[in-house]
């Protein structure tokens, strides 16, 4: 099945992301990263309400036919938050016939963790994860691919999306996750750039927020 996108001489992405204590909103035109630009607030209780009227204050109503892909971190993090998100998401990419990339919360922040630790090693394997309150751990499992060409070019892959597990059986290779709203967001944006070299179009129902445990635990 083919899609025609909006033929804008100005087309966006938009990145939907949210941590354990803040929502977040991104835009980038052209794939430009020095068009980039950033909305970042804490929860209040009306969460809901909040994200619609935030973004319509972000993006101008005429901007949004421009938008051409979304991009949306679907978790771990704030249960709640990391649904309304999608919903959100989904919701926009449905009513705009655009396509919508996701990414889980640790993959987001697994380069920035790689450089900070200075993991540099072709296909190094390492872990990323959140200690629960009550048992165990949530954890993902990463890989570095170093280009060739580039050496200071770092991709990482998803080997493994976070999921429950009891004990860290790699604790030398595991680091803690480190939200960082601005930084995920770029990322955001920076990994939706890549997957648009593909061009498959991505369907909102397949996106689902992930979350390995209820939110009672």
């Amino acid at each position: 099945m083919s899609h025609n996108f909006q033929k804008n001489l100005s087309q966006l992405t938009l990145a939907i992301h949210s941590t354990d204590n803040s929502f977040g909103f991104a835009i980038r035109e052209n794939k430009n990263e020095l068009s980039d630009n950033f909305f970042v607030k804490k929860f209040e209780k009306d969460l809901c309400n909040n994200l619609i009227v935030d973004l319509t204050k972000f993006i101008k109503k005429e901007n949004f036919q421009k938008i051409n892909k979304i991009s949306v971190s679907i978790g771990p993090a704030n249960f709640n938050a990391s649904r309304q998100i999608v919903v959100l998401a989904r919701t926009l990419s449905q009513q705009i016939n655009c396509s919508l990339d996701s990414f889980s919360s640790f993959e987001l922040m697994a380069k920035r963790i790689a450089k900070k630790n200075c993991i540099f090693s072709h296909k190094k394997v390492f872990w990323i994860f959140k200690k629960l309150k009550r048992r165990g751990y949530i954890a993902g499992k990463y890989e570095i691919y170093i280009s060739e060409k580039n050496k200071k070019d770092i991709n990482i892959k998803e080997k493994l999306i976070p999921k429950i597990f009891e004990e860290l059986t790699n604790k030398e290779c595991s680091y803690k996750a480190e939200y960082n709203e601005m930084e995920d967001l770029k990322e955001l944006l920076n990994l939706s750039d890549k997957n648009s070299l593909d061009s498959n179009f991505n369907s909102w129902d397949k996106v689902l927020p992930l979350y390995p445990i209820s939110p009672i635990n």
